[in-house]
């Protein structure tokens, strides 16, 4: 929801976002073998992390704070050369909080202990309230009409949540709600997910936003670390046990201008990860990134223009309803619905259809590349063919239940190896 009345400033300043970034991600394959899911590049140019950060500097919230773990340096990097850009003599920063046993002797067993375990930190910021997001959801949404709301209600916590279709909803925390928006049941991933009523085919999913006043959340942290059964996740723990004692708002996810259900993805697998950088090649996508009014920020890595050359009847170097980032080369090669990073040189006589490319590979003359995802580094061999006989690809590479394939550069080089 853009563009409505939102918080006074003074709130704003006093609100502490945390993004949780520390998921190994292991459903996205390669794709995070040396990199945390947040890391992972999307859509050209950006990370995913982006997006959340966008969210939070564009919403008029400037004091967040990163939870990471997982195989962060990537991470780490990307922000230190993007996001260093806020005054810390504001009072703004965007800072890293590694798992670090500040308070006990393991790392970060669940979403509600990496934060628990940053209470310190989070007491010297101050804040009145405290806004916790997942560093791996693809969205646009302005923060500060969910805090409004939360203090216009009266809220003890609320939590952001998005109609998804009932078969989805079992990889989601799913609620049930009363005519104001109350959640009066909160389960994580059911196998049998609850309808929406009056849409049977419809779960109401969290969407992993959360806000809690700074005294409460601390009381409910300290609580649930007492608990030697617990898993310390706000979505299995914290939130279903505060349902019951506490009252607890739903905030739905929805589209200012239309009243339908804003765009949201959650790119935790391969098919989704796809389909969502897929999403952003329609003539008028629902996640538009040339909207001025609401940016998405990133590191700007300082390259030439994309170059396509040769125009020959059989050797002609063209996109056709596709996004091509900085740096790279088509040279004489046919690209259809496609997206590539940053640094993509594709030679001759090649073509590319259905595919998302990322930064830094190279295709050789004479390939064939469809329904892939090609990672970065890869370099693909001249004549090679991928994407249209599954039963052949699954013998090299990872074919996704809905026969994507996966490109690694440890794939492409156990295969030569294997050739030799």
């Amino acid at each position: 929801m853009l563009g409505a009345t939102t918080p006074n400033f003074g709130t704003l300043k006093n609100t502490l976002a945390l993004i949780l970034a520390g998921g190994s991600g292991t459903r996205l394959q390669s794709l995070t073998r040396w990199h945390s899911k947040p890391a992972v590049p999307f859509g050209g140019k950006f990370r995913t992390i982006d997006f959340p950060l966008s969210n939070c500097i564009n919403s008029g919230i400037r004091q967040i704070s990163i939870l990471t773990q997982y195989k962060s340096h990537s991470l780490n990097s990307h922000i230190q050369k993007g996001w260093s850009f806020l005054r810390p003599e504001l009072g703004e920063f965007v800072e890293l909080l590694p798992a670090q046993q500040r308070v006990k002797d393991s790392w970060y067993l669940g979403t509600a202990d990496a934060v628990y375990q940053n209470l310190d930190i989070i007491d010297m910021v101050h804040p009145d309230y405290v806004l916790i997001l997942a560093g791996d959801h693809i969205y646009k949404m302005n923060y500060a009409l969910m805090i409004q709301q939360h203090i216009d209600s009266g809220a003890d916590i609320t939590v952001g949540c998005i109609e998804v279709p009932l078969a989805q909803a079992r990889e989601f925390g799913v609620m049930a709600v009363d005519e104001q928006n109350w959640i009066q049941r909160f389960q994580e991933k059911p196998a049998h997910p609850e309808p929406v009523p009056g849409k049977p085919g419809l779960s109401l999913a969290s969407m992993g936003i959360y806000v809690f006043p700074k005294a409460l959340l601390n009381e409910l942290l300290q609580d649930d670390a007492e608990q030697a059964n617990s898993a310390h996740d706000f979505g299995k723990n914290i939130i279903p046990s505060a349902v019951k004692h506490l009252k607890v708002l739903a905030y739905p996810f929805t589209d200012s201008n239309t009243g339908n259900t804003a765009y949201w993805r959650d790119v935790g697998t391969i098919d989704s990860y796809f389909d969502a950088n897929m999403d952003l090649l329609s003539v008028t996508p629902q996640l538009n990134l040339y909207d001025q009014t609401w940016p998405i920020w990133t590191y700007q890595e300082q390259l030439p223009p994309a170059k396509f050359v040769f125009d020959d009847e059989n050797r002609r170097g063209m996109a056709v309803d596709s996004l091509v980032s900085g740096g790279c080369i088509i040279s004489g090669s046919s690209v259809k619905r496609s997206l590539l990073s940053n640094n993509v040189r594709i030679h001759s006589y090649s073509t590319i259809k259905d595919a998302v490319i990322l930064p830094n590979v190279e295709i050789g003359r004479n390939c064939r590349l469809k329904n892939v995802i090609i990672d970065r580094d890869c370099k693909i061999p001249p004549g090679t063919v991928i994407g249209y006989e599954h039963d052949q690809d699954a013998k090299q590479f990872y074919v996704s239940p809905n026969g994507i394939v996966l490109v690694s550069a440890e794939m492409l080089g156990k295969s030569l190896s294997n050739v030799a």
